[in-house]
């Protein structure tokens, strides 16, 4: 299916919104696949539902259900513009139970386009598998190379029950989110897809404590070679940090919000509250989960004398394409703090320099900086681990409140 169609297809979902044509469609579970020009394919499970007269999609990674509403049936074609991200899907229905056509992201540079195949699990023959050779259960010290080179360490927790797989894979800025999959004889595959996202981990098992000859597909063309061991106290190097430069104190900036009006950290309405700083992008994964978690604890503490701010760092400088994106997050997450564009592009070399100077180099999407009641810094932490990762996420939470509620008893 030609790019530019689709692209017209999803500008006019926008507008419309979520219609549903009288058209029949199969509700239940289905199968999307993501082809790689490999021939790898990235595989996930969703389940089409009718609600208030409507279709929905729930795209599924292991407990994530990631509700999707703006869906357009046609006689012949269906499109579904993904609630977060610059994401979406067209394809011709060839049969009630089979669809065919592309997935586009647009990026930062260009848009990626890649074939697309759905298809009703009913039918498709079940998948059998052989009994695995080894559990991997466990925290293990996961290393992505280049040649003979380590070019970054991360940690993998995962839970294994018979053939089934679940987990996360942690590094030093966030996680890979919700990861499922299978273990078939000595064989490994763990998949997610989020709308902006799509990953395949490969590997084999040589034993109960050591994996081998990983591959990690991401997206249409990217690959990357992982091993992994077995290993309990596995550990992450903090090569995200960021400090405040010697001689400052405070932060001093002032971007439009959504609305395009001017907001300043110096504004009246932050005098003397506690002020959580978040930097973000529309296009982050780890972001969606920060924000939801933000979004929740706001609505809950914000009469204590809490204020939280996002700094938006986007793919484009042009505002009315971000603040799409943006509010794309605020509308799923229900935010009702502040958003603000800061007009840099995440890939800006000097992006901090430009919006924050007072601060060492921007390593990691999300990172939070925590303010005092007077305005200065009083902590920084780079990455956030979700609600993928477990019992990380609940330390990260536990964290989060107790710096909070020591500075607001300053």
């Amino acid at each position: 299916m030609n790019p530019i169609r689709f692209l017209t297809s999803i500008l006019l979902l926008t507008i419309i919104g979520s219609v549903s044509a009288q058209t029949h469609y199969k509700e239940g579970a289905w199968y999307g696949h993501l082809l790689r020009k490999d021939g790898k394919e990235i595989r996930f499970q969703f389940d089409v539902k009718t609600e208030k007269n409507k279709p929905v999609l729930y795209v599924i990674n292991a407990s994530e259900r990631l509700r999707v509403e703006k869906i357009r049936f046609t006689k012949d074609s269906v499109f579904i513009e993904m609630p977060v991200f610059e994401s979406g899907f067209a394809a011709r229905r060839i049969s009630d139970q089979r669809w065919e056509g592309v997935w586009t992201k647009a990026g930062s540079v260009r848009t990626q386009v890649m074939p697309f195949i759905a298809e009703t699990q009913a039918s498709v023959p079940t998948e059998k598998f052989a009994p695995a050779t080894a559990n991997i259960t466990g925290r293990w010290a996961v290393s992505f190379t280049k040649g003979d080179q380590i070019s970054k360490p991360a940690i993998g927790e995962w839970q294994q029950k018979g053939n089934t797989l679940r987990g996360t894979i942690l590094t030093p800025t966030g996680d890979y989110r919700f990861l499922s999959g299978v273990v078939s004889g000595d064989s490994l595959r763990l998949t997610t897809f989020d709308g902006g996202h799509a990953y395949l981990f490969t590997a084999r098992l040589n034993s109960d404590k050591q994996i081998t000859g990983g591959v990690f597909y991401s997206g249409a063309t990217s690959s990357e070679p992982w091993i992994a061991e077995k290993n309990a106290n596995a550990s992450l190097p903090d090569v995200a940090a960021m400090y405040v430069k010697d001689g400052e104190e405070k932060l001093n900036f002032r971007f439009m919000d959504l609305d395009k009006k001017w907001v300043s950290i110096n504004d009246a309405r932050f005098k003397n509250k506690v002020v959580v700083i978040q930097i973000m992008g529309s296009w982050c994964p780890n972001c969606m989960d920060e924000t939801a978690f933000l979004s929740e604890y706001y609505r809950n503490n914000k009469q204590r004398g809490v204020e939280i701010v996002g700094l938006a760092y986007e793919y484009s400088t042009d505002f009315e394409r971000s603040k799409k994106s943006i509010e794309k997050f605020k509308n799923r997450f229900h935010v009702e703090y502040t958003l603000l564009n800061t007009g840099v592009t995440v890939s800006d070399s000097l992006r901090t320099e430009k919006t924050l100077p007072q601060l060492t180099q921007i390593k990691s999407f999300p990172s939070t900086i925590f303010l005092d009641r007077t305005g200065r810094v009083a902590k920084i932490r780079a990455g956030f681990e979700g609600p993928g990762t477990g019992v990380h996420y609940e330390e990260l939470k536990k964290d989060f409140n107790e710096t909070v509620d020591a500075l607001l008893k300053k």
